[in-house]
């Protein structure tokens, strides 16, 4: 991931499944980001979904809502600037931000793209900060 973020033009972004008693603690959470931010930075998007008992792994609960959306507060909480949900509705989860001024510029309802503010943009409207990333 570091050669893939600091040596390509490759748009890198991280997703992990929270998986109930295997890597779905606060602290795990909490070093996972440390790592990024240290080794892949604050604008790095990172997602957390929920598991669910399917195909071959049956024997773990899914993952509560309440766990996925404690670990996106815990990454807004370290530093990470871009951080979603999925596998839950949690509107809140899936709206992108502006990190300065904390304007709504992209709202997802589950798997659609409800509104987009930054069609051909690479900044916010509202305040002018540069915002990484390709917003189509």
């Amino acid at each position: 991931m570091i050669w893939l973020k600091k040596e390509t033009g490759v748009w890198l972004e991280i997703t992990t499944l929270l998986i109930p008693g295997e890597n779905d603690s606060g602290e795990e959470t909490e070093k996972m980001c440390g790592w990024i931010l240290a080794n892949l930075g604050e604008d790095v998007p990172l997602h957390f979904t929920a598991f669910h008992p399917d195909f071959k792994l049956t024997t773990k609960p899914g993952t509560p809502a309440s766990t996925v959306i404690n670990a996106r507060e815990i990454a807004l909480r370290e530093g990470i600037k871009f951080c979603y949900v999925g596998n839950i509705h949690y509107e809140k989860g899936q709206i992108t931000s502006c990190p300065e001024c904390g304007s709504e510029l992209i709202k997802r309802g589950w798997h659609s793209v409800l509104e987009n503010r930054l069609e051909n943009k690479e900044f916010c409207p509202d305040c002018g900060t540069p915002l990484p990333g390709i917003f189509f």
